[in-house]
Parts: C-alpha cells; sequence; structure tokens
C-alpha cells in the first residue's frame, strides 16, 4: 500500500544514478529513498533500445515490489528509450526521467555547449529534436563517450585510467572548436556516471565552462510531483537510504555506499 510513508525509487543502469540520488535525499530530507542499480548490465549507452527498455522494465518491477510511490529514472539512456512505455504500462505510478540539461544551458545564455553522453541517449530522436530547438540560439557540440560509464562502473580506483581516457576523448572536439574561432562555456553532463568525475571534466575543459546536471530541477519537480499527489511525508524522522544492485555482491553493495557518503574519493 502506498502512501506518504513509502520510499522513492530511484534506478540507473549501474552506480551513475548514486549521483542523482546523493542530490534528491539532501533536498527531501524527510523522504526516505531505495536505489536500485543494474550493475550486472551496465552501462547502457551502447545496447540497443529495445535492450534497455526491457531491463529498465526490471528494474521497475524490483522497485515497485518494494512499494515506491514514486520512480526517479537517474539515467539519460533509459530516460529517453524507456520513459514513456513505463508510463503507459504503469499509469499508477509517476515516473520521473532525467535526460541532458541541454535547455538549461541555453537559458543561462550559454553559445557553445559540450554535450558529453552516451552513444544512445545521442542517437536517440528525442536528443536530435532538443539540438534542432536551440539550433538558433547556441552551438551545441555532442560528444558520445563510450566506455566512460564503463570506467566509473569500476570505482574511485579508475581514476587515472579515467584521467587519461577524458583526455584522449575531448582532445579533438576541444580543437574543433578553437578551430571554429569560438570557446566552449558550457558543458552538459548528460550521463549520471559523469557528475562523478566532474573534476576530471572540469579540468579538461578549463575553468571557465560551466557544468550542467539538471539534478535540481529534476529534485523541485519531483517535490512538486508528490505534493499533488498528498504523497510528501510531512513529519521529520531519520532519513533512510536503502541499495539494491543486480550485482548482489558485498563488494557492490560496499561501492554504491561509498559513492553514496564520499562521491568519488578515494
Amino acid at each position: 500500500m502506498v502512501d506518504q510513508q513509502s520510499p522513492i525509487g530511484v534506478f540507473d543502469s549501474g552506480v551513475g544514478g548514486i549521483s542523482t540520488l546523493r542530490t534528491l535525499s539532501a533536498m527531501l530530507p524527510r523522504e526516505d529513498f531505495i536505489f536500485y542499480g543494474d550493475s550486472a548490465n551496465a552501462p547502457y549507452g551502447e545496447k540497443t533500445a529495445d535492450r534497455v527498455y526491457d531491463l529498465t522494465q526490471h528494474a521497475v518491477e524490483q522497485l515497485r515490489s518494494r512499494d515506491v510511490k514514486a520512480i526517479v529514472i537517474a539515467c539519460n539512456t533509459a530516460t529517453s528509450a524507456a520513459k514513456p512505455e513505463l508510463m503507459k504500462r504503469y499509469p499508477d505510478i509517476p515516473f520521473l526521467g532525467i535526460e541532458p540539461a541541454v535547455k538549461l544551458a541555453v537559458d543561462s545564455g550559454k553559445k557553445n555547449i559540450l554535450v558529453l553522453a552516451t552513444p544512445l541517449t545521442l542517437s536517440l530522436a528525442k536528443f536530435h529534436t532538443q539540438v534542432k530547438r536551440f539550433e538558433n540560439q547556441a552551438h551545441i557540440y555532442p560528444l558520445p563517450c563510450p566506455r566512460l560509464a564503463e570506467l566509473i562502473e569500476r570505482g574511485p580506483a579508475a581514476r587515472d585510467d579515467i584521467e587519461e581516457y577524458v583526455a584522449q576523448l575531448l582532445a579533438p572536439t576541444l580543437a574543433r572548436v578553437s578551430g571554429e574561432g569560438r570557446a566552449l562555456d558550457g558543458a552538459v553532463l548528460g550521463c549520471t556516471h559523469y557528475p562523478f568525475v566532474a573534476d576530471i571534466i572540469q579540468r579538461h575543459v578549463g575553468p571557465d565552462v560551466e557544468l550542467f546536471t539538471g539534478f535540481e530541477g529534476l529534485g523541485r519537480y519531483l517535490t512538486r510531483q508528490l505534493a499533488d499527489r498528498n504523497l510528501l511525508r510531512a513529519e521529520e524522522h531519520a532519513q533512510n537510504v536503502a541499495f539494491m544492485s543486480s550485482k548482489n555482491t558485498p563488494e557492490e553493495k560496499a561501492l554504491y555506499r561509498h559513492l553514496f557518503q564520499y562521491g568519488f574519493a578515494q
């Protein structure tokens, strides 16, 4: 039975959604959360859209078995590939998704915007429609990042490999932007894994480039959705955050807890 005391479900293809969870739990301190990470099948960004839908539906069933009152799809790829069909299939539960914060970057006045995301996210029609919408307001540079989410799944021990990978990944695009006589002023972290290595990305794009995730806007929207359904928890209590994983090992659960508490610090 779902009521105000029911937890909020947060789902990601792996550890990335824990970055979103950290923001949501801070913004909604009275609410309990259950995080499900499909780390056994991570990453999603190089799978087909149909496969992503099947995996996401399974994750939703895991969260529904815990009587969650809302589900946040903290995965840009799964949001793009699966959210509309999930809303039709489960009309009794509010679904919220994260997507690349291109609008937020454009609305802030940025003119030369890098969008880092998975290959699947950048290939779907939803993203192309978004870019088309803003083509007269900003220069948008999509950059597929194969393997980056996979490296982040390995945890803080992979920082050196991630540093090398990001440097090699960004170099051609940064050279292209410079060759066009422009300078980046915004970078959208279009996968929830990427905020864990925001410091590495910032170091390579430069200190004057503002990074965007859209997590705070998602938190405000979640609050409104729960309030509209009279599902916001009213009383103060000690927040509980639980973790579930398809890769159900003590090491994976320990990584989830570490990332939630400390981020990508070793």
